[in-house]
């Protein structure tokens, strides 16, 4: 790292944007500031509490350059505009460095074709997007093409053609070639797929109702035919259009899941109060940035190329430069735009649903990246880096589940080869245990499976099998739990480890310092996955069982009262309080029922 000191006291204490570069002129960093001497000397001032991500970017400086801006607001703007350009591997940024396709219908021409482009200009023409990747786009114009007969073609248009293509005759086009349509009616069709895209689904129904009736009047029932056909298809996609309880807002909510150094973002679009799409993109370069940081950069390069921004976006939490944001963003659209975080209610729900798609979709990204690498690399991995005596291929992976102590659950998930193995997975009810006290729930847990390898007289292929290694979810004290058993038991051919979720630092027996594997290696991810689907196994069954109790009726413990009967008991009496309440005679009188069996109720409740 270069000396700056002369040269940073010089620089002006103005808005604007800089850019670090390290000794090949290679650009590494670029950022905004309100007043570029404060923000840029900031990075050079020695300071132990800078994040690991800052600290290692400052080692590698050897330049750095600097754009003055007249408003933060053009800061703001400048700055998406060069992570685009530059790419930079120090700031979070959407990936690739490609243009994003957009839909275009230029309004200007006389017969307009709709289309992919990646290149959207101030041309007055619209544009839908930006969408992630062509298939997107492909998929949308394909829906469009059943619905709407615009054309396809890019033919001059003179209505003087002799003939037209085959989409005239399954109408699929108009045929303004043939002169079938003029430019007014064209233009109709136009406007239907404009309305359609902006999510006014009613607006084009009722305006091609209108055309069907008006059709069908002057006696033109092939018109209205086709018309009527149109009209159906429409109206089933509108049906399949998830409805949001949310008035007739235009939203965009967002919501994110991240993965070693990328971050999967999630987008629905919701207009007129229902989803009519959604898209996914994914942020690179961003390992060690927080939600808010991710959320903040795709925002600002996302909206720097939308065509569309709608008067309200949600997020799943603040970001620092929030008022800049929504001021920028106001800016563009000519009208008010709000950034708001949804704390309940319909749209905390809207919110959450996003959430979990990005979840579940970054899920398959892991299983796909995992599938793309070398299964054998991460056991021999894991094998290294935990000093194993031989290859973990069958790991035994355990949790607990629980509230306060209440409905407590463990979990037992396997993974063969360093993948699932299902239907060797074990579901434990807690049974010795009051109150909250994980690592005696953990033993009972270790205790009742490893027993069962010891007895050799259980039927279950699951528990006589011995894994390779046994992974805890937790730390040093959970550890320390599932040594205990292992000693107790007398086990000593089986490794055992745990994984500390927050800085995935791994613990092992005899060793006091924490394992730190590569971030990016494949035996961490494999902890990783196996520790998640551990978790997940145990939180099903544990929600499971709490909703079970939650309905569970004080009549369900009572010997000889089974569905039935406990059926005819609230159909005659209608609760359980009516029934402690009832003479025993009017118990037992009840078809079914005796004066001994009413006597056994009435003691229980």
């Amino acid at each position: 790292m270069s000396n700056f000191s002369e040269r940073l006291t010089r620089l002006p204490v103005q808005p604007g944007v800089y850019l670090m570069k390290d000794i090949s002129g290679k650009v590494l960093y670029i950022g905004k500031a309100s007043a570029l001497r404060n923000r840029v000397r900031s990075y050079f001032q020695k300071k132990a509490n800078l994040p690991p991500k800052i600290k290692r970017m400052v080692s590698m400086i050897n330049d750095f350059e600097f754009i003055v801006t007249e408003s933060e607001l053009e800061a703001f703007l400048l700055e998406s505009n060069l992570i685009k350009q530059y790419q930079p591997r120090f700031n979070a940024r959407l990936k690739d460095g490609k243009s994003y396709p957009f839909i275009k219908i230029d309004t200007s021409e006389a017969f307009p074709q709709v289309y992919i482009t990646r290149k959207p200009n101030d041309d007055g023409s619209r544009y839908f997007g930006p969408f992630a990747n062509a298939g997107s786009v492909r998929r949308t114009l394909g829906l469009l093409k059943k619905l709407f007969p615009y054309r396809s073609c890019t033919k001059h248009i003179s209505g003087t053609d002799e003939r037209p293509c085959l989409d005239f005759h399954i109408n699929r086009c108009v045929g303004p070639c043939i002169g079938a349509v003029d430019v007014d009616g064209y233009d109709d069709i136009i406007q239907q797929v404009i309305l359609f895209m902006e999510g006014k689904t009613a607006d084009v129904t009722k305006k091609i109702r209108e055309n069907m009736l008006y059709a069908s009047e002057q006696l033109d029932y092939e018109k209205a035919t086709v018309l009527r056909d149109q009209l159906t298809a429409i109206e089933q996609i509108h049906e399949k259009q998830k409805v949001i309880n949310i008035s007739t807002e235009n939203i965009d909510v967002i919501g994110g899941a991240k993965y070693r150094d990328q971050c999967r973002i999630e987008v629905f679009f919701i207009r007129k109060g229902k989803l009519i799409g959604r898209d996914q993109f994914i942020m690179q370069g961003t390992s060690e940035d927080s939600e808010s940081e991710i959320l903040s950069a795709f925002i600002t390069q996302f909206y720097s190329h939308a065509h569309y921004i709608p008067s309200k976006i949600l997020i799943p939490e603040k970001v620092a430069n929030i008022d800049s944001i929504e001021s920028w963003l106001t800016t563009k659209k000519s009208s008010k735009v709000k950034v708001t975080v949804p704390y309940r209610g319909e749209k905390k729900r809207l919110l959450e649903m996003v959430k979990e798609n990005a979840e579940r979709g970054l899920e398959q990204l892991k299983l796909k990246e995992i599938e793309e690498g070398s299964t054998d690399e991460a056991l021999s991995q894991l094998q290294e880096a935990l000093n194993l005596p031989k290859l973990p291929w069958r790991i035994e992976t355990y949790d607990i589940s629980n509230i306060q102590g209440s409905n407590s659950v463990g979990s037992m998930v396997v993974f063969e080869n360093g993948k699932p193995f299902k239907s060797d997975y074990r579901r434990f009810i807690i049974r010795n245990v009051e109150g909250i006290d994980d690592y005696s729930m953990m033993k009972e847990v270790l205790t009742r499976r490893f027993k069962k390898l010891k007895d050799n007289s259980t039927q279950s292929n699951a528990w006589v099998k011995s894994p390779d290694l046994v992974l805890i979810d937790g730390g040093k004290g959970h550890l320390s739990a599932a040594l205990q058993v292992f000693l107790e038991l007398g086990i000593k051919d089986i490794s055992l480890a745990s994984i500390a979720k927050q800085q995935e630092e791994i613990f092992v027996p005899e060793t006091p310092e924490p394992i730190i594997l590569d971030r990016r290696s494949q035996a961490l991810y494999l902890l990783q996955r196996s520790r998640d689907e551990a978790h997940r196994f145990a939180i099903t069954f544990h929600r499971k069982r709490r909703s079970k109790s939650s309905t569970t009726s004080k009549l369900d413990s009572i010997p000889g009262i089974g569905v039935e009967r406990r059926k005819q008991l609230l159909r005659k009496f209608g609760s359980t309080k009516m029934i402690e309440e009832a003479h025993i005679d009017d118990i037992a009188s009840l078809p079914g029922f005796n004066i001994s069996l009413a006597g056994r109720i009435k003691d229980r409740l």
